[in-house]
């Protein structure tokens, strides 16, 4: 039997959906129902299903980066989305990540079905039947899992960009992504060729190099307004990536505005 899970806020349409769908006539079973994105995530990652049918406007959740989040992680999983959420272009980018169907609120029985039919027959096609749930050949890449990794990779730098001046861990990051931290550290080197540390480093560093050509702030502020705790770590940093140390590159930057 392929394994099912259900997300949605909504008690009462997760309660629908489990009973009113004849699960056995398709192949399937429910192993699980979730109410928020990171309780379904967690779900996810700890029953593995094959099919997944989840609200995407839930509150506190950005439903593509959930979406792209265990597309990503978990490449052959299908996913159909069930949303009140009506606009095109959203729908547009949820297919591009990978979602098998779109389907709106108020749904009829009917595209339920055929949405739950079309997810059996593209595990089928993968080589994932219902006694296996594993793929005879193995994963290859797909157009979708790569959009959907670029599409983490981005969120996940966007937040860096954001929140580098705090204390920032690869776990904070990884919460927001909706992706495991081993995940994302494997797709940060892939697609950057730099762990979760050096592109912090990088981002500090960068702003710190904008901050020193304030004369009126000691280099010590500046350390710590871009998320140093330690002078001396921030010193070893700033001197490892741009080859000089802050004092002399603050003297160079203000020799240059005197000439």
């Amino acid at each position: 039997m392929y394994k099912v899970i259900i997300i949605d806020d909504e008690p009462i349409i997760v309660e629908g959906l489990s009973r009113t769908i004849p699960w056995e006539k398709f192949g399937c079973q429910i192993v699980a129902t979730a109410y928020d994105g990171m309780e379904g995530t967690e779900a996810i990652r700890k029953f593995k299903p094959n099919i997944v049918i989840s609200d995407i406007a839930m509150p506190g959740l950005d439903g593509l980066a959930m979406v792209a989040g265990i597309k990503s992680e978990f490449p052959d999983l299908e996913i159909s989305i069930l949303t009140g959420y009506r606009v095109f272009d959203y729908a547009q980018k949820a297919i591009k990540l990978g979602v098998t169907r779109f389907i709106l609120k108020p749904s009829n029985m009917e595209e339920l079905e055929e949405a739950i039919v079309a997810m059996g027959n593209n595990l089928k096609a993968k080589n994932i039947t219902e006694e296996s749930h594993t793929s005879n050949e193995g994963h290859e890449s797909s157009k979708s899992e790569n959009a959907a990794s670029s599409f983490i990779v981005n969120n996940a730098i966007g937040y860096i960009e954001k929140n580098y001046a705090r204390k920032l861990t690869l776990s904070d990051v990884a919460e927001k992504t909706y992706v495991s931290q081993w995940h994302l550290s494997k797709l940060l080197n892939l697609h950057t060729g730099q762990n979760f540390s050096e592109i912090l480093n990088d981002i500090r560093i960068r702003e710190a190099k904008e901050l020193l050509k304030n004369p009126s702030l000691r280099i010590g502020d500046v350390a710590e307004m871009v998320g140093y705790v330690d002078m001396a770590h921030f010193s070893r940093m700033f001197k490892k990536i741009l080859g000089i140390p802050a004092t002399e590159y603050r003297n160079t930057v203000s020799a240059k505005e005197i000439e």
